[in-house]
């Protein structure tokens, strides 16, 4: 892998001959500061292909530092693309991914409160819940996170499968958001499952703003999305999608796959801005956020 292309206040001003800034205030978070200082883009920089270490992976896609107020809910979603659109082939995002978006994606898990994701793709990637991992287990607990991740799942009929060992043996408890509305038994089969049920919403389905409020008053406010496509449009619609980490794959599918965000378009498209951009073996692993 190797750095192609970050963008701040400082490569800006290092490419048009000024003085670099000292605050870092064009990267999302303190440790990718570092990073960027090292001169990347420029004569002598990063440029090697070589594999990046966990910890510099975890540097490079840092959530951003607390504010004067104290931390803030941050929404980061990590997408897969062909190069013709699709976010699936036959159903599924493994097969136009990686090795290196793999690693990319557990390390994204790691530095996350909790991984947001529709239950759709519960149901068609058959997720499994989030595991310790050893490599970054000082670094959770240095940031008072627990061992793993939550994994909450947006769901308004809940018709999923509690036999499941998303449900059954998660290191930290699934969480399930709906709305006020859903079917009280479906609500009680969750709960019985051992599943913590949020209310986000006064019907049956879930308010995406309500959602990102909830898990934050529960102390979650690193969050990561993984989709699907249906969950990722309604959070693009409702403007609380922070960031956008997207896979573009050197392929090309045709069909009829989904695209990384459906349902209704914007009135007016949401401009983001790069941030920064890796490439391997034809690979980009590009980081959006919103301006």
């Amino acid at each position: 892998m190797r750095r192609l292309f970050p963008v701040t206040d400082e490569t800006a001003a290092r490419a048009s001959g000024g003085a670099a800034g000292d605050d870092g205030a064009g990267a999302p978070g303190g440790s990718e500061v570092g990073e960027v200082r090292r001169g990347v883009g420029f004569p002598g920089d990063d440029l090697v292909d070589r594999e990046w270490s966990l910890a510099e992976l975890a540097a490079a896609y840092d959530y951003p530092e607390p504010g004067p107020g104290g931390r803030q809910p941050w929404l980061r979603a990590n997408m897969v693309s062909t190069l013709d659109g699709a976010a699936q082939h036959d159903g599924r995002s493994q097969p136009i991914s990686t090795a290196t978006d793999m690693r990319i994606f557990g390390t994204l898990r790691a530095l996350a409160d909790v991984v947001l994701v529709g239950a759709e793709t519960v149901r068609q990637e058959g997720y499994r819940p989030a595991r310790a991992r050893a490599e970054f287990a000082r670094a959770r607990e240095a940031a008072g996170q627990g061992p793993a991740p939550a994994i909450a799942v947006v769901s308004a009929g809940l018709g999923l499968d509690f036999s499941l060992p998303l449900f059954t043996s998660p290191l930290v408890p699934t969480l399930i958001l709906t709305g006020a509305a859903a079917a009280p038994d479906r609500v009680a089969a969750a709960e019985k499952a051992g599943a913590q049920v949020v209310i986000a919403g006064d019907g049956v389905g879930v308010d995406p703003v309500r959602a990102v409020q909830a898990l934050a008053e529960l102390g979650h406010t690193r969050l990561l999305t993984e989709g699907g496509p249906r969950m990722l449009g309604q959070l693009v619609a409702a403007g609380v999608l922070d960031e956008l980490c997207l896979t573009i794959s050197p392929m090309l599918t045709a069909g009829d796959a989904q695209r990384i965000a459906g349902g209704p378009s914007v009135p007016v498209p949401k401009r983001f801005e790069l941030i920064a951009l890796l490439e391997e073996n034809g690979f980009l692993f590009s980081r959006y956020r919103r301006t």
